[in-house]
């Protein structure tokens, strides 16, 4: 078999491992990396180059950073230069327009964070946590105009236990991805794969995170605080308000406890294994929080700093 080429086209790093793999698989050669332009960031509001980009620039891969690559005809003009049989797109961030899909040999494969045709759009890892899914997966599929409707090539299932959070299922996801992207860029190269439509009856939207979304209402059920404390970890953390701070809640499990006789958002308990707090059905749990201005730490560590006890009420945030 031939060597397939490709640009990949990707920023954060939940598309390193993919990346990594594809460089270091020797059926195929990775021409190029168009990745968004690096923005400052931290407390010195330094532009740092992203992993991805260190990877390509390791590899001797060149590296494309257009502002918007729909209006950018130099970036077009050497993507047609390079002559690939795939483009490759994993959380990009751009839209890619039809003369920018038109440049490949065969076609551009997105891989997509959810079961398609489910969770279209930006947000799907947060999306299926926030609902309670007990599964989601990953897909690859053939890119189009319209928002993640083109046709599935391949995809892969991924059970969702209620230990996962935002965090561990990035990874898991991005050690998943680089067989599955592999395996459809050789089906397709050799005419195996025929990409299949979805059904438009299934298709959901996933929706823009706002700020107020952040916020934790103990007016809730325990089920729920725990799915959106795990959805925004690591994502627009979930937090409360306790002593006018904010304390983002990291780490939680949902309770069975009859919690008729006390206030939401009452502190039922606080022990070595977390702060107990009654929600509108059932309790939740808090395990692990960080502290406004300080590093990630056990919820009972904070609880012995800000002397919050039994009997004391949290704030639903506001906004909520």
């Amino acid at each position: 078999m031939n060597k397939i080429s490709l640009v990949y086209f990707a920023s954060p790093d939940i598309a390193l491992n993919s990346f990594i793999s594809l460089i270091n698989d020797e059926r195929f050669i990775v021409k190029a990396l168009v990745t968004q332009p690096q923005k400052p960031s931290g407390r010195g509001k330094k532009i740092k180059d992203s992993k991805i980009k260190l990877e390509a620039i390791k590899n001797n891969i060149e590296v494309l950073e257009p502002q918007k690559i729909s209006i950018d005809e130099y970036i077009k003009q050497k993507l047609k230069q390079l002559s690939p049989d795939f483009f490759v797109t994993f959380a990009f961030g751009q839209i890619l327009s039809k003369d920018v899909l038109e440049i490949p040999k065969f076609e551009t494969i997105n891989l997509h964070a959810s079961l398609l045709p489910r969770y279209r759009g930006a947000n799907p890892i947060c999306e299926c946590l926030l609902n309670g899914d007990k599964k989601t997966g990953i897909t690859t599929m053939v890119t189009v105009l319209e928002l993640d409707a083109g046709d599935i090539c391949l995809s892969k299932e991924i059970d969702l236990p209620l230990d996962m959070d935002y965090r561990s299922l990035t990874d898991k996801i991005s050690k998943l991805s680089p067989d599955l992207i592999k395996e459809t860029l050789i089906g397709l190269y050799n005419r195996k794969i025929t990409p299949k439509k979805q059904d438009a009856s299934l298709v959901t939207f996933t929706k823009k995170t706002e700020k107020k979304d952040k916020n934790i209402n103990f007016n809730k059920t325990a089920d729920e605080i725990h799915n959106k404390i795990r959805a925004y970890c690591g994502y627009n953390t979930a937090h409360f308000e306790y002593s006018g701070k904010i304390i983002k809640a990291i780490c939680s499990k949902a309770i069975k406890a009859d919690t008729a006789c006390y206030k939401t958002g009452e502190v039922i308990s606080v022990k070595k294994d977390g702060l107990l707090v009654a929600c509108k059905k059932n309790a939740i749990l808090i395990t692990t929080v960080k502290p406004e201005g300080k590093n990630e730490m056990s919820a009972y560590s904070w609880s012995l700093g800000s002397k919050i006890k039994q009997g004391d009420i949290i704030k639903c945030s506001q906004g909520e």
